[in-house]
C-alpha cells in the first residue's frame, strides 16, 4: 500500500533461542533466520525482472536456495543491509 512507512531495525538481540517473538499474524506469516554467510554467497543471490504491459518495468533482488525465498520489500531491505554490513563482500 502506498503512504505507509517501513522502518527496518538492525540489532543484536542475543541468542535466538532466548527470544519469544509474537508477530502480528495479519502482517507476518512466518519468522525465520538465514545465516549471513548464506546471504553473501553469489549462488544464493539473484534478481527478478518485472514487466508491465509487456515492457520492462523494474528489477528487485531475491535471495534463493534456502528454506525460504526472500523477495519483495524484505529482499530490498536485506540487500541494503548487506551493502552496509559487508561492503567488501556484497
Amino acid at each position: 500500500q502506498q503512504g505507509q512507512t517501513v522502518a527496518p531495525v538492525v540489532a543484536n538481540l542475543g541468542p535466538l533461542e532466548d527470544l519469544t517473538l509474537t508477530p502480528n499474524p495479519d502482517e507476518v506469516e512466518e519468522v525465520f533466520t538465514l545465516p549471513l554467510a548464506h546471504l553473501l554467497r553469489e549462488e544464493n543471490q539473484g534478481y527478478t525482472h518485472f514487466r508491465t504491459a509487456g515492457r520492462y518495468s523494474y528489477t528487485l533482488p531475491v535471495f534463493l536456495n534456502g528454506p525460504h525465498k526472500v523477495w519483495g520489500l524484505t529482499a530490498i531491505i536485506t540487500e541494503l543491509t548487506l551493502e552496509l554490513l559487508a561492503p567488501d563482500c556484497y
